[in-house]
């Protein structure tokens, strides 16, 4: 027992700097409850309270960081401002999401019920403000709140990830996005996706690895798309099931199919690649 509190001891000791997840969630949820009052417990009728909660939180964040140099190579009070003073646009954001959702989902009612009960809204609300902190250098804290919201959506976004504006997700789970994609605007992504990398190999973790998504692109469920060089061009529906390692000319339409030839029951897989200019299948 006392070789087992000699080890307990040592692990408190050597995370003494480290933020709590629980500390850190919070945090994220009393910025999202500000932004949007559908998540937090309590509305604010006073406008000056608006302003002394925003202090409070830029306080919160500037103890977290200053408390933790080692996450961060400057101020902990000058990045928590930087932070707040691009709140406004994070928000703005945010609610051209809640809009590209709305849109896209005839089975919407309301914003409000997106903003209620959308998985999509929360992952990607997560990822705007965790990849705010990411841009402004601070480690480790963006990824706890993109696994948080990950652990309660199913949605895991890397905050390291780039995404334009008007990004839609429907459904959502098993969506994976890696950390050097790069997504363009108004893209829609269905349950399931996966924006992933060809290599895990550790040596390449400063490489672009993961895909580009250029502009109006719908990617449907359970598809695939691997590899930093692929990128589907401008205007592509990509459809499910579909794994791609190369690159689509913009306005291309790949879906997955499978044809039966009744001579033999032979069965046989193919993506089939169409666009503007040509027809093609493999």
């Amino acid at each position: 027992m006392e070789s087992f509190i000699s080890k307990l001891y040592k692990a408190h000791q050597d995370c003494s700097e480290c933020p709590s997840p629980k500390v850190i969630q919070q945090f994220f949820e009393d910025v999202l409850g500000l932004l949007f009052p559908e998540h937090t417990v309590e509305k604010i009728w006073d406008k000056s309270q608006i302003e002394a909660n925003l202090i409070r939180l830029e306080d919160d964040l500037s103890s977290i960081l200053e408390r933790n140099p080692h996450l961060h190579s400057g101020m902990g009070s000058k990045l928590a401002s930087v932070f707040f003073q691009h709140l406004e646009q994070v928000f703005d954001y945010i609610h051209q999401d809640v809009d590209a959702m709305f849109e896209g989902d005839p089975a919407a009612k309301s914003r409000t019920e997106i903003l209620r009960s959308y998985p999509g809204f929360y992952a990607i609300s997560a990822y705007r403000i965790a990849h705010s902190l990411h841009v402004l250098g601070v480690k480790l804290i963006p990824r706890m709140i993109t696994e948080y919201a990950h652990s309660r959506t199913g949605i895991d976004i890397h905050p390291g990830a780039t995404i334009g504006q008007y990004f839609c997700i429907d459904h959502g789970t098993g969506v994976v996005i890696g950390e050097t994609t790069s997504i363009g605007s108004h893209v829609k992504i269905y349950q399931g996706v996966t924006l992933g990398a060809l290599s895990v190999d550790k040596a390449d973790a400063d490489s672009k690895r993961h895909p580009t998504i250029e502009d109006d692109v719908v990617i449907y469920s359970g598809a695939t798309i691997l590899g930093g060089n692929t990128v589907i061009g401008r205007g592509s529906v990509i459809g499910g099931n579909v794994w791609l390692t190369k690159s689509v000319a913009p306005k291309s339409k790949v879906y997955y199919q499978t044809q039966m030839y009744h001579a033999d029951s032979a069965v046989t897989d193919m993506y089939v690649f169409k666009n503007d200019q040509d027809e093609l299948s493999h």
